[in-house]
């Protein structure tokens, strides 16, 4: 086993950093700017959401809603135009308000769903005022699967409209045994008026 030392005190000039940092490999980023919808489609605009990666992961920055009180959500296609898989989801939250006023732990039966084809709810409640917005992951799992349905979990921390913090916690699956070969973002209202979301693909250790 080769042991790497850098002298200089500095990363800057590193090409390369051999190790668990390989396994990630980026693929896209996306920026919205007042955007109705944020879409990975497979072969299009370079992404890529096949077999070629077991697991891929997303991640959003500072996702900025248009209208108060709006949710982040998803959904899959397997043809490449309709984003509407039917999936089953669980979601709970922890939060606290700024002012220390309240603070709850709580399964939402309103955010989760049962075999629904419209989309899901990875956050709640995000505020629309100009220091708002909401940052997390989303993994999904093998979904160029043709045997098993497609697994996904996310995790995100947003700013909520009553101002606070909330801690979302939601996982299901696709109940398809097609490939799901894109994935695309929304508000439940309202634009995406500002963030990024990236798409990175991670190999198989």
């Amino acid at each position: 086993m080769s042991i790497v030392t850098y002298n200089n005190r500095s990363i800057a000039n590193i090409s390369a950093v051999p190790g668990a940092a390989k396994s990630l490999i980026h693929i896209k980023t996306l920026t919205a700017s007042s955007s109705a919808t944020i879409t990975f489609l497979n072969g299009s605009s370079d992404v890529v959401l096949d077999s070629t990666y077991p697991i891929y992961l997303f991640k959003w920055i500072n996702a900025h809603p248009a209208t108060d009180d709006s949710r982040l959500e998803i959904q899959g296609t397997t043809d490449g135009s309709n984003y509407n898989t039917a999936a089953t989801t669980t979601f709970f939250r922890g939060q606290h308000r700024e002012n220390d006023s309240a603070t709850a732990l709580s399964y939402e039966t309103s955010h989760d769903e049962a075999q629904t084809t419209g989309f899901i709810d990875i956050d709640a409640s995000i505020g629309n005022d100009n220091d708002q917005s909401t940052s997390g992951e989303l993994f999904l799992f093998n979904p160029s699967s043709t045997t098993f349905v497609k697994h996904f979990m996310s995790t995100s921390n947003s700013i909520f409209s009553s101002d606070g913090t909330s801690n979302t916690f939601v996982g299901g699956y696709f109940n398809t045994t097609s490939a799901i070969t894109g994935i695309q973002f929304k508000q439940s209202s309202g634009n995406i008026d500002a963030g990024t979301i990236k798409l990175y693909g991670i190999k198989d250790s």
